[in-house]
């Protein structure tokens, strides 16, 4: 069991330890945009392409994918100031452009059987990124780089927003 211990808001390069030890993995992206941009869980996994603006270094929260039960639905933000647009910092541009690449050649692999979903965070094959899959991730990988316990959405209050 996890302890609730906010390490990013203690002590920030712990945070940044944690991405150092994440920077290959396939969410990496996903963890930056909570750390550094303070989405929520379910905004990440909602977040389209459509409401992403590189050269304009922008995203706008418009969606997010909600946890009921084991199912999912798409809802808008959890509150009125939910619905935002989040400024984007050159590192932030670079590690989603990387991403974009990254989710290209995925869907290259699978070919005609990979689903456009248009969402930024997707599983492997295009279909929509379960919210509770970067949770139980993110809790393992915080495991296995031996820094403090922390829960994803805690990630998100070292942010600059």
């Amino acid at each position: 069991m996890f302890i609730r211990f906010c390490c990013v808001v203690r002590a920030p390069e712990q945070a940044g330890e944690f991405l150092d030890h994440k920077v290959d993995d396939r969410l990496y992206a996903l963890y930056h945009l909570v750390a550094f941009r303070g989405l929520r869980r379910g905004e990440a996994c909602g977040l389209r392409w459509a409401d992403v603006d590189l050269d304009g270094r922008t995203l706008t929260v418009a969606t997010q994918l909600v946890q009921d039960g084991w199912e999912i639905e798409e809802t808008g933000p959890k509150s009125a100031s939910g619905a935002r647009v989040v400024v984007l910092d050159t590192e932030t541009v670079n590690v989603l452009r990387a991403h974009r690449t990254r989710q290209l050649s995925e869907r290259m692999a699978w070919g005609p059987a990979w689903e456009n979903s248009g969402r930024v965070f997707t599983q492997d094959d295009g279909t929509w990124l379960h919210p509770g899959w970067p949770s139980d991730a993110f809790e393992h990988a915080v495991k296995a780089s031996g820094l403090p316990p922390v829960r994803l959405h805690d990630l998100r209050h070292g942010a600059d927003m």
